[in-house]
């Protein structure tokens, strides 16, 4: 469900720009870090919606519940989310957004957009809910932790490297389809050993696609949004908080797939 559409195109190339350097570098960082902000209170939203519904959907009522998963008893909210056909609204909904948001970005506010992202995050934590149910709790912040140490790491590298990352780009989205296609293969087959090349794989993958992202957001401002700014800039910001938080989150679902310790 997390590997979700992206579009990787810049929207610039690499003609040197007129802006005096000093002003570039300290626009740059404030770029950057506004992308990071937005990309962190996304993430915020999306923990504390899928914490929010899962303390909602269990109970330890045996007797008032609606249906057990595992060790878990499930309220009637708890049933309509994970068991009945609604969950597939639920399921679907962040795709839907995801793509909603990239057509739209360029004619959108940017209050409208940045909306948006924070109910695309939301949406996100509801389809992300469940994994409180399969994974026991230490296993899963143990998990984001990693998810986010290696998380900043790629993507300093990405943004202090003088290596161009350009041409990873092809081979990364290949990558990308490739698990999105054995995923939706072994939905119907149910291997677990492909179920373990695609999470081994989708890690190597997103691994990359964060230092590569971080490195585009960063030519993206150096040569282009810095000599426009406003709206443009404000657009181009949210854009990379998704692109950013999209890596994140599917760094931290396949991780959790092989490290998480299953309730």
């Amino acid at each position: 469900m997390s590997d979700l559409d992206r579009n990787y195109a810049s929207p610039f190339g690499r003609a040197a720009g007129r802006t005096d350097a000093a002003t570039v570098d300290a626009g740059l960082r404030a770029y950057m870090l506004r992308i990071y902000n937005y990309m962190s209170i996304g993430l915020a939203i999306t923990g504390l919606a899928a914490l929010g519904v899962y303390m909602a959907a269990v109970t330890t009522d045996p007797s008032g519940a609606a249906a057990k998963i595992g060790n878990a008893f499930l309220t009637p909210f708890g049933y309509a989310m994970f068991v009945s056909p609604l969950k597939w609204l639920f399921i679907l909904a962040p795709l839907v957004m995801v793509f909603v948001i990239s057509a739209g970005l360029n004619r959108l506010r940017p209050a409208t957009a940045q909306m948006l992202f924070w109910v695309f995050s939301a949406l996100m934590g509801i389809s992300l809910s469940s994994i409180f149910l399969v994974y026991t709790h230490t296993s899963i912040v143990r998990v984001f932790f990693i998810t986010a140490a290696s998380f900043g790491a790629l993507s300093l590298f990405g943004y202090t490297t003088k290596r161009d990352m350009t041409g990873m780009g092809s081979f990364l989205l290949m990558g990308l389809f490739g698990i999105i296609i054995a995923s939706l293969v072994n939905l119907f087959i149910a291997s677990s050993a492909l179920q373990f090349l695609v999470s081994v794989v989708g890690v190597l993958v997103f691994a990359g696609l964060t230092a590569w992202d971080t490195q585009r957001l960063k030519n993206d401002y150096i040569y282009g949004y810095a000599s426009q700014g406003g709206d443009v800039a404000e657009r181009a910001a949210i854009s990379g908080a998704l692109s950013l938080y999209l890596n994140f989150i599917n760094l931290f679902t396949l991780l959790l797939q092989l490290l998480g310790q299953r309730d």
